[in-house]
């Protein structure tokens, strides 16, 4: 089988490439949904010369199908549900807010973990470059993106390996600009379009976070 892309670290390389009036730029910042969009997004800062941070938001897996979202979480109480997953599926209230209970505890799990004592970054005004390692439903993203407007950045460039063609069409509706390196009609499963797509460990998350320049990280 001829994968399409070999793992995240690369895929960040080649989206950085197509970043790089960013370069040095005081006004943009490079924010990642853990865990999987932190490797690539760690690329793109590095060769970008750009700050690094996390923008933390919780799919909402169908129950024994953790991989389709029904829905996601952000910060401050947003939600996103897909309406015509929840109808197809014909899940419950009570369950859907089984799962957000369970992923809101995860949320806040993270946010100490990866944060700590260190405060989301000032967004105003900036220029956003929000990272993932593939995109399926949509709805974790239009969640982040939901949580950054509220802080009224000057623009948001959305930048991924793998999204559905539909799927890109209407996030370009809701940010300034969508970068994707593949744009299938059928995407099946993220996984299937890497070689290695190994999951990424809270471990390698604050590692990478650790290794950013400290000149570099926003405040």
């Amino acid at each position: 089988m001829t994968y399409l892309l070999k793992d995240r670290r690369s895929a960040g390389r080649l989206l950085a490439s197509y970043l790089t009036e960013y370069t040095n730029s005081a006004r943009a910042l490079v924010l990642a949904l853990p865990r999987g969009g932190v490797p690539i997004a760690f690329e793109i800062a590095q060769r970008l010369h750009l700050p690094l941070d996390l923008c933390l938001v919780r799919k909402l897996g169908v129950p024994e199908r953790k991989e389709l979202a029904f829905g996601a979480i952000g910060q401050n109480g947003v939600r996103v549900i897909n309406e015509s997953i929840v109808e197809d599926l014909h899940l419950s209230q009570a369950m859907m807010e089984r799962v957000a209970k369970e992923e809101k505890i995860e949320l806040e799990r993270r946010n100490r973990l990866y944060r700590g004592e260190r405060p989301f970054p000032g967004l105003t005004g900036k220029t956003i470059i929000l990272v993932d390692d593939g995109i399926a439903t949509g709805a974790t993203i239009k969640a982040a993106i939901l949580t950054l407007k509220a802080r009224n950045p000057a623009a948001i460039i959305i930048a991924v390996p793998i999204a559905p063609v539909e799927v890109c069409d209407q996030l370009e509706k809701l940010v300034d600009r969508v970068i994707c390196l593949h744009k299938p009609y059928e995407l099946r499963s993220i996984s299937l379009w890497y070689e290695d797509f190994s999951q990424t460990s809270d471990e390698e998350v604050q590692t990478l976070l650790a290794s950013v320049d400290s000149s570099l990280i926003p405040v």
